[in-house]
Formats: C-alpha cells, structure tokens, sequence
C-alpha cells in the first residue's frame, strides 16, 4: 500500500492517466498554452507516480493488479518488477524532459497538427508504461501493438508522400513482424508450457527444448522488430522524416526501448537464463547481435544527414542489449539492463541536438557543420557528451553498461562478444568524433548567416539529458540497483 491507495491500483493509474490527458488536450486544442500545460501536468504527475511505485518494487514486493480476463487463463494483467520499473521510470522521465523540449521545437517551426501530436504522444507514453508493466506475454503483446499503432500519425506527421511512404514501412514491418513471429511464438509458448505469466528463470524448462526451443527464440526476437535487429531494421532509418521530439519518442523514450525491454524480458522470464545456456540458441544471438552491432555502425559512417546518422547508430546500440543478454552472464544482464537507460539519455541528447541545429541553424547534413560550435557552444558541448556515452567512454553512463558487458564476456571466456564491443567502440568513434571536431575546429564558412542557440525550452532539455548522462557514471544509484536486481544477482 502507498498511502490509501492499493500499489496496483496505483500501478493501472500510471497507464490510464496519459490515455485519459488526450481527452483534456483535445478538448485545449485552441489554447495552446493549456494544451501543453496539461502535457506537462500529466508527465510530472505520471513521473511521480511510477517513483512512488518503485520502493515497494526495491523492498522486494510484486505487486499485481488483473484488468481483465477476456480468455480464461489468460488475464489481461499488470506486474511490478524490476527491469519494468527501470523502463517506466526512464520512460516516463523522458516525457517530461521531451515535453520541454516540444514546446520550443513546435512553436519554433510553426509545426501543423500539434494537438494531434501531443494526444498521440500521450497514448505512446501509456502504451509504454503498459509494456513496462505488463504481468503476462499476452498483455505486453496487447500493449505493444498499442504503442505502433498511436506512434504511426505521429511518423507521419508532415503528411508528405515522404512521410506517408515511411508509415507504410513502419507500419508494415512492426506490425508484419508482431503478427508473423511474435505472435506465433506467444501461442507456442501458452501451449507448451500452459502460462504466460514472467516468472524469474522463465516457464520452458521441460517444455520446450532442443532445435524446437532455437526456432522459438528466434521467432521471438524477429517477432520483436522494435528491437531492430538486421534484416528488420528499415523502419526506424525510414521514420527520420518525422519531426525531431518525434524521433527522440522512437529512440530514446518509448518504442525502441519497448523493443530490446522485451528481448529482455523473454529472455529472463520465459526463457531463463539456465535453459538458454545449455542450448547454442544464446550463441546463434551473439552472433546476430554482434553482425547488426558492427554492419549498422560501418553504415553510419557513411550518412552526411544527421538524423539519419543518428538513426543507424541506434540500430547499432540497440543490439548492445540484445549482447548483452546473449552472454548470459548476470553482470552482463545487469548491463544490458544499464544500457536500456544509458542509451536513452545519450541518444535523446543527440536527436534534441539535431532539432536544435535544424531550428536555430536550418542546416541537417553533417557535411555543413564546420564551425556551428562556436555559435551554439551549449548544444554542441551537450551533443559531445552524448558522443562519449555512445562511444562508451567516461565520464558518462554508457561506459558502465559496455564496462559490465565486457566484464561478463571476458567472464565466461566468451571472445566473440569482446571483439564486437572493442571493434564497434573504434567504429562508433569513427562517425561521432569528426562532428566534434568539424563543430569546434573547424571555421565556419566565409559569408554564412549568424544564429546562436535554439530556443530556450529545447536548450534547457538537451543539457538537462546531457547532465544525466554524466550524473548517472558518478551515481548509477537506482536504475544500477534495479538492473542487478532484474539480473538476479540482487534478491
């Protein structure tokens, strides 16, 4: 209990409430000023509650509220757990600081259909916190399917052949994916092993085994093509023609990180950890990580465009989770864990970056960034500290996320993990090091048009990511503790 209210009712509270706002930010849509005053009322009110929520989750409570039971069997659930709290409190934290940023970004651009935005945002962030807190397979499917569909306006919202081209690619493959093999694999799963539920060391020992229990993980983690892993990856370099707070949704805050916290989910609870350790099934994952890892990241190389720059790197970085997991040893677990919220701050540092430079300086291609440092020095010193995290180097929270994935392949004399992060580390040095330097080494072109920084709601948000991202190397504090505790090697 917190206070008079039940911790899952608490729980079902912190989902409803953003769905509920899109109500009250239909309703302001002529009062600009209301409409995103609820916006921000709701984040922090949201923020507060999954905060409150997270001390009982840390005493060792699980707390379950059922919603619905529309099959017998098969609630439709939520449960309060480790690696969820971590994924909800990022999440949720993310759309505050988004929020902010938004305010600047839109008004700055005179961008059309705000209202529609902002209620769409809301939905994605409840859709979100549903995956986070999803009790069951099945309500995490349910939620997931929810979190495409709201975030597909928001992919197209300029409403160009562009952009409706890039929702018919996003739409297609997450949709495509979920049904084909996700869902298949849910269905596999609940009659072989006659549950759904999370249960730490997972519910297939016994049941499923063998070349039948590699297919199943498979069909598991190509079912979740949020994850992005190569080949069915398109979408996410396709969804850059959305607006900048929109790209930083798909990188940092919500979808994306829905994709590789269910890879780990599946892996922890329905799986386990035990049972993929005596199949080559972690193996075969290594190896599809670590390809996606260094191919994505020699593609990055060669993008001028920032964005879409950005873009491949978050395809790179995402199969560090996926790694992570794979090497199946509890403190690489915990840093896959870690890297779930490393990656979100760094790579939301780099997409509010982006938006700041398009607004301020309107200019998009890396190649036309000479000299943009001295008339933006906060942006870009931000924009540097979300490079180190990405690279995976001190003083930022990334470093600690490749620092326990190392540590555990090194470990269980697991080489191939080792070469991939060492490799990739240089590669991601490779595309981010020479905008660093263009930015502040380089002049800026004789007779270019002066501007200084973005507005100051989208500076404030940049720094304010950036900040974490140093704060969280000095003090991991409690995404750390969480991260350990989903990886079992805290009780």
């Amino acid at each position: 209990m917190i206070g008079v209210i039940d911790t899952g009712t608490l729980a079902w509270i912190a989902v409803a409430l953003p769905a509920a706002s899109t109500v009250a930010i239909m309703l302001a849509r002529r009062y600009r000023d209301v409409r995103e005053g609820i916006t921000m009322a709701t984040s922090a009110t949201t923020f507060v509650i999954v905060a409150l929520l997270t001390l009982p989750v840390l005493l060792g409570d699980r707390p379950t509220v059922t919603l619905a039971i529309p099959i017998h069997g098969l609630p439709i659930k939520l449960t309060l757990e480790p690696l969820g709290m971590l994924f909800a409190l990022v999440a949720s934290l993310l759309w505050i600081v988004t929020s902010i940023y938004s305010i600047g970004y839109m008004r700055a651009n005179n961008e059309e259909k705000q209202t529609r935005y902002y209620a769409f945002f809301a939905i994605a962030i409840a859709s979100a916190l549903g995956v986070a807190f999803a009790g069951n397979m099945f309500t995490l499917f349910i939620f997931y399917e929810a979190l495409t569909i709201s975030t597909y306006p928001l992919v197209t919202h300029h409403g160009t052949d562009e952009a409706r081209r890039a929702g018919r690619t996003y739409l297609g493959l997450l949709l495509g994916t979920s049904i084909a093999f996700q869902l298949l694999a849910i269905v596999w799963t609940w009659v072989a092993a006659d549950t759904l539920d999370f249960v730490p060391g997972g519910i297939l020992e016994g049941h499923v085994g063998g070349a039948a229990l590699i297919v199943l993980l498979l069909l598991y983690v190509y079912g979740i093509g949020k994850a992005a892993l190569m080949p069915l990856h398109r979408w996410l370099p396709a969804a850059m023609v959305a607006p900048t707070p929109v790209s930083a949704l798909l990188h940092a805050v919500a979808v994306v990180k829905a994709g590789v916290f269910t890879v780990l989910k599946v892996i922890i609870y329905i799986f386990g950890i035990d049972l993929l350790a005596q199949t080559s099934g972690s193996q075969i994952l290594v190896w599809l990580a670590g390809t996606t890892i260094i191919v994505a990241s020699l593609v990055a190389l060669g993008q001028d465009n920032l964005k879409r720059r950005l873009a491949y790197s978050t395809v790179s970085q995402l199969s560090y989770v996926v790694l992570g997991a794979a090497i199946l040893a509890p403190i690489s677990v915990a840093g896959a864990a870690i890297h779930i919220a490393a990656h979100a701050l760094g790579k939301i540092t780099l997409f509010f970056v982006a938006g700041a430079i398009h607004t301020s300086a309107h200019k998009t291609l890396v190649s036309e960034l000479d000299g943009i440092g001295r008339r933006m020095p906060w942006t870009m010193a931000a924009f540097t500290i979300g490079t180190l995290s990405m690279i995976g180097l001190p003083p930022t929270f990334g470093f600690i996320s490749k620092w326990f994935m190392l540590e555990g392949a090194l470990a269980t004399e697991q080489f191939v993990p080792v070469a991939v992060i060492v490799l990739s580390t240089l590669l991601n040095a490779a595309y981010f090091l020479p905008i660093v330097y263009r930015a502040f080494f380089k002049a800026p072109p004789q007779g270019s048009p002066s501007h200084g920084e973005a507005p100051l709601p989208m500076t404030m948000a940049l720094l304010a990511t950036a900040g974490g991202t140093v704060l969280f190397f000095f003090a991991p504090g409690i995404p750390g503790i969480l991260s350990f505790m989903a990886a079992g090697s805290i009780p």
